[in-house]
């Protein structure tokens, strides 16, 4: 009887705490992860809602939450204080929007598409970042949680830019790693993607094709956005001010605000 008792108790206890979580993918380069974006500029957090925010993160060869959940926050980084990325404003706004955020970011500072994340199936960094969520996703369903895929956002491309080869080969290679997300990992061919990169880059200035295949791929497919980062404030030539990565993330959220929820 007792035995019994502590079962249900068990049980109850995670129906109670279980609930729908709307997963959200971000993946890229240095300004995914937030490189030069100081946490001792953390945006306050009065109310402690970042506590009710999930986060999982990986930014290979730096930093992680060693394949567990924590809580919305900085990670460690450059500065004393750690540095954060767009998805603290990002998920911020989410959640007041009165959905249940849970953040998946997997990053890796200047890295290309053919050489650092491959095609799918070449044990590339992008493979890598599968077998992650697929770790994550199985520990929410683990806790109890529904789990519901809502958006895959990629902030990459200056690395590309680097040589017209890779510029040139660009957009079928995004479009690949996009399919196989969509189609084979998180089963949902419609799943909205936004898509962003530099435009400003010196790199991408002299290929701009990296920029042309991002639209292009909005403009074939109604469930991919572009994003702009012009006019987000710079810390160098490449990576944004925690500033900037503030305003990221609030632009992030409008995008698919607007090209999803209105």
């Amino acid at each position: 009887m007792k035995i019994t008792l502590c079962l249900l108790l068990h049980i109850f206890t995670i129906t109670a705490y279980a609930d729908e979580i709307d997963l959200f993918i971000m993946a890229g380069q240095s300004n995914m992860q937030g490189w030069r974006s100081d946490a001792a500029m953390y945006p306050p957090d009065p109310t402690y809602k970042d506590a009710e925010i999930p986060f999982y993160f990986e930014a290979l060869n730096y930093g992680s939450s060693k394949k567990q959940w924590e809580t919305l926050g900085p990670q460690i980084g450059h500065f004393q204080k750690g540095h954060f990325g767009p998805e603290v404003t990002f998920a911020r706004a989410l959640f007041q929007l009165n959905m249940r955020p849970a953040i998946f970011k997997y990053s890796s500072g200047g890295t290309s598409i053919k050489t650092d994340w491959k095609a799918p199936g070449q044990n590339g960094l992008y493979d890598d970042m599968v077998r992650n969520l697929n770790v994550a996703i199985h520990e929410l369903k683990n806790q109890g949680h529904t789990v519901t895929p809502r958006a895959f956002i990629w902030i990459q491309g200056e690395t590309d830019a680097n040589n017209p080869y890779l510029a040139k080969e660009y957009y079928w290679r995004l479009n690949n790693l996009l399919k196989n997300m969509r189609n084979h990992v998180l089963r949902n061919p419609s799943l909205p993607v936004i898509l962003s990169v530099d435009e400003q880059h010196p790199r991408v200035r002299t290929q701009p094709e990296i920029v042309t295949a991002q639209k292009k791929l909005a403009n074939d497919d109604p469930t991919i956005t572009f994003m702009s980062m012009n006019g987000l404030e710079k810390y160098d030539v490449t990576h944004l001010t925690a500033k900037g990565t503030i305003n990221q993330g609030k632009r992030l959220f409008q995008t698919y605000k607007t090209a999803v929820i209105y």
